[in-house]
């Protein structure tokens, strides 16, 4: 697993935070041994969720369908980049001008 997927979610664009608590599992669920779950970085202005995985793509498409069905996926954003790296290609949303960026 070289890749390390990043799936960002604005707080102001969340209704609540509760999904936190069960998300992980939920994905983990779905995604199986296809990703290694890294854990959160929270800011005040948002929420990013790494996970390491050899296919990003794939796993952030098979993940974005457990977010739609939490009503979750509107306010977030996704890339990738190799793990260590400081390169991000960006996949969700499409056609987005936004550069992606951590705190």
């Amino acid at each position: 697993m070289d890749q390390q997927l990043i799936i960002k979610f604005w707080r102001k664009s969340l209704a609540d935070e509760a999904f936190l608590a069960t998300i992980e599992d939920e994905l983990k669920a779905v995604l199986g041994k296809t990703v290694e779950l890294e854990g959160y970085d929270v800011s005040a202005k948002e929420i990013n969720l790494f996970m390491l995985t050899a296919d990003p793509r794939h796993s952030f498409r098979r993940a974005k369908d457990v977010l739609e069905a939490k009503g979750i996926h509107n306010g977030m954003s996704a890339a990738f980049r190799l793990v260590g790296g400081a390169k991000f290609t960006s996949i969700w949303p499409l056609r987005s001008t936004r550069k992606f960026t951590l705190p």
